[in-house]
């Protein structure tokens, strides 16, 4: 069993459970383009996930918060990335890839910087008095999101909202005779690249180094000269951001929105940072791509059993490893 489990973690442990998981998806669905159909869908759907989850994970595993608060940054991020969608409608139908990467641009560069704005109010204003209290910040930004939810009704009503996509992102093409949709290759791509810069940043880079530092000894980050607060603010828009680049793909990818997306998604969000384990970029990565894989091939292949698949992943995990796949810290 020891040789087994050295042999497992020599070549990658946790991390090749999505590549395990595909392997025995393959061998039960039998058929190659089922197959590929779902696995692709899969891992866009987690990557899309993962962008809202590594945001929760940041401020619940770093900075002890416990924000219920941000599914409401993950429905703005939807709206506002469908309403500047909508008001760029020529650029977006047009045929200039350029004018379509531009209208894509600004879309979710503006749920993003949104995010970011919300996220320092909300820091600020409603977390700021309730840190190292876990029962008020429940109630709190449990509070917080409600009140958000009903901004959201009033601005854009409770009416479903179209979310166009540009162009450049309509269509498929084609791996042998499976059609693969441009749209979730994209996000796919996407989630890769944030993946990567904030593993980079949070591992390779002084300010990396300094927010890890503040949440292992406040206390002597402090003595240094640093202003560990400032920097918590910056992990708190950049979570806040994270979720609301998120909602805005979120969007795109499902074309008809509600105000209830974002609540819709927080039990899966809470369940990706729980798989993967508090406070941990990569245990985000692998929870993200474990879910959207599961939902997929669970929804094909047991369909009575699509509703209930997360739950039962989360459940198997947690009896495996109490702390999830990739905690950043145990106990």
């Amino acid at each position: 069993m020891n040789s087994l489990s050295a042999t497992f973690s020599r070549f990658g442990g946790v991390m090749l459970l999505p590549v395990i998981l595909a392997l025995v998806a393959f061998v039960l669905i039998g058929r190659p383009s089922s197959w590929l159909t779902l696995t692709i869908a899969g891992l866009a759907m987690g990557m899309m996930i993962f962008l809202m989850a590594s945001g929760l994970s940041l401020i619940f595993g770093l900075m002890d918060v416990l924000n219920f608060g941000h599914s409401a940054f993950v429905s703005f991020g939807a709206f506002i990335g469908a309403t500047v969608l909508a008001a760029l409608g020529i650029w977006v139908r047009g045929d200039s890839a350029f004018l379509n990467i531009l209208a894509l641009v600004a879309a979710i560069g503006a749920a993003t910087a949104f995010g970011a704005l919300a996220g320092w109010f909300f820091e600020r204003v409603i977390i700021k008095p309730v840190y190292a209290d876990h029962l008020r910040q429940i109630l709190i930004t449990v509070g917080a999101l409600i009140v958000a939810e009903e901004i959201l009704l009033v601005i854009w009503g409770g009416t479903p909202m179209p979310v166009p996509r540009p162009a450049i992102l309509t269509g498929s093409f084609l791996i042998g005779d499976v059609a693969v949709e441009i749209y979730r290759i994209f996000a796919f791509l996407l989630g890769l690249a944030v993946y990567v810069i904030l593993h980079l940043t949070l591992n390779r880079t002084r300010i990396g180094l300094l927010i890890r530092a503040g949440v292992e000894n406040r206390e002597m980050v402090e003595a240094m000269g640093f202003r560990i607060d400032r920097l918590f603010i910056g992990v708190f828009m950049a979570g806040s951001a994270l979720a609301a680049m998120g909602g805005a793909m979120w969007a795109g990818y499902q074309g008809l929105i509600t105000p209830a997306l974002g609540s819709e998604l927080m039990v899966m969000v809470f369940i990706v940072v729980i798989i993967g384990g508090l406070g941990s970029i990569q245990g985000s990565l692998l929870g993200a791509l474990m879910v959207g894989l599961t939902t997929n091939y669970v929804a094909f292949l047991f369909p009575k059993l699509a509703l209930a698949s997360t739950m039962l992943l989360m459940m198997i995990v947690l009896l495996w490893r109490p702390w999830g796949l990739r905690p950043a810290v145990k106990g």
